[in-house]
């Protein structure tokens, strides 16, 4: 595939999710009502039950310290180096990439809407800094995509999917704790989500021939299992 195309299918892929993501922003920023509204009644019903269940929301807030953004930045330079102890350097850059384009928009785009965070009377957890679009949710998305895009070679193929699930779970979760707990809306989630998909699919495209469906299928580069141990070579 000719570099020309391989972005333009990048560009592509990214406005499918980018399209919803500046929907969604531009109606926090307009305050529209009946988004407001639901996010509002979304918020109120999860307090209510993080209020009655203690248990459930301490576990909750382990599982959003654990997967905080730093922690799973952590996570993401690990693979970077096993990638380049593996000689797939390319690779590797492309997951340092991933991590650093979506960890600079994630605060910029937090400054551009400057969206206040849920104010609850009694608050089960506390954060800082703006809300839109929330941290959690973007970086669990961006973590996820890089691992399971670099690791699907590695996995048989029967059973990729549970690799793609784990993906997925971790995505969701943390970025519902950060509802349940109270500091972001439910939109400030989904774009997140939106975000890091958009951010992910955009650099994968632009950084590998294959088709988008051999890519979810295969990873990044199927080579990259190699026999007996053997890296491959770059």
């Amino acid at each position: 595939m000719k570099i020309g195309l391989r972005l333009t299918t990048a560009a592509i892929l990214a406005l499918l999710a980018l399209v919803p993501f500046a929907l969604l922003a531009v109606l926090v920023a307009r305050g529209w009502t009946p988004l407001h509204d639901l996010d509002v009644a979304v918020t109120d019903t999860l307090h209510e039950w993080a209020l009655g269940h203690p248990g459930w929301t301490r576990a909750t807030r382990w599982w959003t310290t654990i997967f905080s953004p730093n922690p799973l930045r952590l996570a993401a330079l690990i693979l970077v180096i096993w990638l380049v102890r593996r000689r797939s350097r390319r690779l590797a850059l492309w997951v340092a990439i991933t991590m650093v384009v979506g960890g600079v928009l994630g605060p910029l785009l937090k400054l551009l809407v400057g969206r206040i965070r849920p104010e609850l009377l009694d608050p089960v957890a506390r954060a800082a800094g703006q809300s839109f679009p929330s941290g959690h949710a973007l970086n669990a998305t961006l973590t996820a995509g890089v691992f399971v895009l670099v690791l699907l070679p590695m996995v048989r193929e029967g059973r990729r999917w549970l690799l793609w699930g784990a993906a997925i779970v971790l995505a969701v979760l943390t970025g519902l704790t950060r509802v349940v707990l109270g500091v972001h809306w439910t939109s400030d989630v989904v774009a997140g989500w939106l975000l890091g998909v958009a951010v992910v699919a955009a650099t994968a495209a632009a950084f590998t021939p294959l088709r988008p469906g051999t890519v979810v299928e295969e990873g990044l580069d199927p080579q990259l299992a190699g026999t007996d141990g053997e890296p491959p070579r770059r």
